[in-house]
């Protein structure tokens, strides 16, 4: 299958030597007919699939635990101010 990549090589703003391009296409209508034997395959009544493997989330929970309290936090702090650290100035 022959296929013109002039349009591709437009919206990638490119210019391609003529035997690059033509070494593109060539790949290009490869790869085009790679995905056309797909198309033959009957998917009816098939459920899709996330992925192949059968793994589940073996992490715990995100559970929210409150450890330390604001204040006790911010007790150690150099700087606050209104309940939050304050920092030096970073941008000039």
């Amino acid at each position: 299958m022959k296929m013109d990549i002039k349009n591709y090589e437009a919206m990638a703003k490119l210019n391609l030597p003529d035997d690059e391009r033509e070494a593109i296409t060539n790949l290009a209508g490869t790869l085009i007919k790679s995905f056309e034997a797909l198309s033959g395959i009957d998917t009816a009544g098939t459920e899709p699939m996330y992925t192949v493997l059968s793994v589940r989330n073996v992490l715990r929970e995100d559970v929210s635990v409150k450890i330390i309290s604001r204040e006790e936090l911010l007790s150690s702090a150099p700087a606050q101010y209104e309940g939050y650290f304050q920092v030096p100035k970073t941008l000039v």
